[in-house]
């Protein structure tokens, strides 16, 4: 049964699927435009994902990060926050449709804006989930947080030393800024927060491991960044492993391959995979009903208006784009939101005008660099031509991340956090509990008995 996905209106609809950094921009920007704007998305708050490990780790909790997105747009009059997985866009009919427990509900468009973002890649290994979960959503790391901490608590029981050092070996997959910040931060969590708390182990004995394909740390951020941040992990204690890469993953560790094609076995029992993105699904959806085409990594080739081929009321920002010169970082999904923006508002102060719209100009994104902490006082930058590391870098890293959060309350709350952690030895967000731990293993089986009750009624009828 299908249901209407929002209130009749005979002004200018559109619908933003994705509320992250490229559909809230875009949203925002729409404020004192004569349209409609619905917003669907599949959680009701906006992710400020650069700072998820920060949750993973106990720095911050994760409200700070994750501020409601109805109560961003309350104030903005012309936008309709809805909450709904988005499982297919019929361009033909100019219709989303989305489910929200188990009901399917139909939102026409007459403009589309698609920023629903990208998911961990496991390279076609999807089922190395279960024992090593990713970093993009809020579930990923309350998740790590229980598995870090939880199995120091484990090897606090435990009498067998071989078990004891599989628990407090930490494995982290993907030498890219979130790996480096993650490996970083387990580090700093086991020599400095937990030292001295438990009784039984020595939690500054645990071993980080951070492994990647790649021969370097931070590859786009090239050599000379990458070789300081190498050096900066390993002087805390980090272990390096290049040039490896895993072919197996389960519940007590990690099969990698060396450069040389020798297999050798990681005793680990807490894993973290940062390793690749795969966009949005609803790429492939696209690809399936007009000329659009999609890269390796699902992310759609857009035209240079950020429109698709035959499409121009069509648009993909943010992770789901592919465009040259483009990095699949925040600052890429918020131009790409404020320039299709711009064009909506373009054609709609025409439409009221009776006039022609002006012709749109190719998106050009501008190049604000990119960071990564390695540790507390320390990060390194890339800005332009310019590269520096240390101390400044890691001021610059918390200048431009604060400014980023969205709501001042937020930055607040965020600001002290990090004063508590930075200038102590204590984090703030360090419960746990069992459900965080297990809870998405339990809901992913679920789902899977749903599946098959869902297909033998089918079968049945």
């Amino acid at each position: 049964m299908s249901h209407p996905g929002a209130t009749a209106s005979d002004r200018h609809r559109v619908v933003i699927i994705g509320s992250g950094f490229g559909g809230l921009n875009a949203a925002q920007a729409l404020k004192r435009t004569d349209v409609d704007v619905k917003l669907i998305a599949r959680t009701t708050h906006h992710l400020f994902q650069p700072l998820l490990y920060q949750v993973a780790t106990g720095i911050i909790s994760e409200g700070e990060i994750a501020p409601p997105t109805r109560l961003i747009l309350r104030k903005q009059g012309n936008a309709q926050v809805l909450l709904g997985d988005v499982t297919h866009v019929d361009l033909a009919d100019q219709v989303v449709h989305s489910e929200l427990l188990g009901h399917d509900y139909a939102t026409p468009y007459d403009t589309l804006i698609l920023a629903a973002g990208a998911g961990q890649s496991y390279f076609g290994n999807d089922h190395f989930a279960e024992w090593a979960p990713g970093m993009k959503t809020i579930d990923d790391a309350l998740e790590l947080r229980a598995r870090i901490l939880g199995a120091f608590e484990q090897a606090e029981r435990s009498s067998d030393p071989e078990r004891r050092k599989k628990l407090l070996t930490f494995v982290v997959v993907g030498a890219g800024p979130t790996g480096v910040e993650m490996a970083g931060q387990i580090q700093e969590l086991s020599d400095q927060t937990l030292k001295g708390s438990f009784r039984h182990i020595d939690p500054t004995e645990a071993h980080v491991i951070l492994l990647d394909a790649a021969p370097a740390v931070l590859p786009p951020m090239g050599e000379k960044l990458g070789l300081k941040a190498k050096e900066r992990l390993e002087k805390m204690g980090v272990e390096i492993q290049l040039n490896a890469m895993v072919t197996d993953v389960d519940r007590n560790g990690l099969t990698v391959k060396d450069a040389d094609g020798s297999l050798r076995r990681i005793e680990s029992a807490c894993k973290v995979w940062s390793a690749g993105v795969q966009a949005s699904p609803l790429g492939k959806d696209l690809a399936a009903q007009s000329e659009t085409e999609i890269d390796r990594a699902g992310r759609v080739k857009v035209n240079p208006d950020l429109s698709i081929p035959g499409h121009p009321n069509v648009f993909v920002v943010g992770d789901m784009a592919f465009v040259d010169g483009v990095p699949g970082m925040a600052q890429g999904a918020i131009q790409g939101g404020k320039y299709v923006a711009a064009i909506v508002k373009n054609e709609a102060a025409a439409r009221a005008h009776g006039t022609k719209p002006k012709p749109r100009v190719p998106f050009k994104y501008f190049d604000k660099g990119s960071m990564a902490t390695v540790s507390k006082w320390n990060a390194v930058a890339k800005v332009g031509k310019l590269e520096f590391a240390g101390f400044i870098a890691w001021l610059a890293w918390l200048g431009l991340h604060l400014i980023y959060l969205v709501g001042f309350k937020t930055k607040i709350a965020t600001l002290l956090s990090w004063a508590v952690t930075f200038l102590s030895r204590q984090r703030g967000q360090l419960t746990i509990t069992e459900q965080q731990a297990y809870a998405r293993t339990r809901i992913e089986e679920l789902r899977e008995i749903a599946a098959s009750a869902k297909a033998g009624e089918k079968a049945a009828s």
